[in-house]
């Protein structure tokens, strides 16, 4: 399949990466424009790092054109240097961490980036990235870099290190939407209990059932919808260590080492989550075209 330039400038706009990139997955997929994005998607590198001295930590994702080039010691040193510049000087954004020295170099980040392109092979971009003050945190990569998984607690009287590990690699399993019940905003909740009762409206056994009861009905497995979405009420995927949910393995296994942990929040990436094909109006496309060419 064939593409045009403006097949490589929609993707660029869909995804907001870089031109030449774009056209590489385009070549790469025979011009598959949904097939692009997934390529696209699928390189790069997410890290998690906790400063050992300080405590402060800090997940970064930097995105490159290969598989092969993610893997590549080059590569990962690389991510690895970014996320010490997050950790030590806590840029506010990438434009911010662009202006900032490159660790062991006079030069800045966005001045060393021609050389590392150079060295490493294949375009590269910092794409975000995130960082708790706070101690205590706790940092887990998964399969190679496809999750980074960044969990900030608060500890007393014991070391959180394996409870925060195996708190993030619940979270990288499960992808958990809102780490607590009391996180899910009204309108969700509301959502779901309308779909929990339209369930009965069109079951032939619920469907006589007064509204009343149905709605009562809805409101008991709202509990469901909490341990399959929300972090802390969730089955605690380690059966062999505790069973029960995840706030009741943090208390105990906190009890057990002499202390008290809370979870207090956590920061999940999933490598080139966001780049995703933006819905275009498509009248307002060809608008857009027919002026372009006046």
């Amino acid at each position: 399949m064939a593409f045009t330039a403006q097949d490589v400038k929609a993707l660029r706009e869909m995804t907001n990466v870089g031109m030449m990139d774009c056209k590489k997955a385009l070549q790469a997929t025979d011009g598959d424009m949904d097939k692009a994005v997934d390529w696209l998607r699928e390189k790069g590198l997410a890290n998690a790092r906790v400063c050992p001295e300080c405590g402060v930590g800090a997940i970064v994702e930097v995105n490159c054109e290969t598989d092969f080039c993610a893997k590549s010691e080059l590569f990962v040193q690389f991510v690895k240097d970014i996320c010490k510049v997050v950790l030590n000087d806590n840029p506010a954004d990438v434009e911010a961490l662009m202006n900032c020295k490159y660790p062991g170099s006079e030069l800045t980040v966005a001045e060393t980036m021609p050389e590392k392109v150079m060295s490493i092979g294949e375009n590269l971009q910092i794409r975000r990235f995130a960082r708790f003050a706070n101690p205590t945190n706790v940092a887990y990569v998964h399969a190679g870099g496809t999750h980074g998984v960044l969990v900030n607690l608060e500890v007393e009287g014991c070391d959180a290190t394996e409870i925060g590990k195996n708190v993030a690699m619940q979270i990288a399993a499960m992808n958990p939407k809102f780490w607590d019940k009391s996180l899910v905003p009204q309108e969700v909740i509301d959502h779901e209990l309308s779909v929990q009762v339209a369930l009965m409206d069109n079951d032939p056994k619920m469907a006589a059932k007064p509204q009343a009861i149905k709605e009562k009905i809805a409101a008991g497995k709202i509990n469901a919808f909490y341990k399959e979405n929300c972090l802390l009420q969730q089955e605690f995927v380690r059966s062999d260590l505790f069973s029960g949910d995840v706030a009741g393995y943090i208390a105990d296994a906190a009890k057990k080492l002499g202390g008290k942990v809370k979870f207090v929040d956590a920061i999940h990436y999933v490598k080139g989550e966001g780049i995703e094909k933006k819905e275009e109006d498509f009248a307002a496309e060809v608008a857009a075209q027919m002026n372009m060419g006046k």
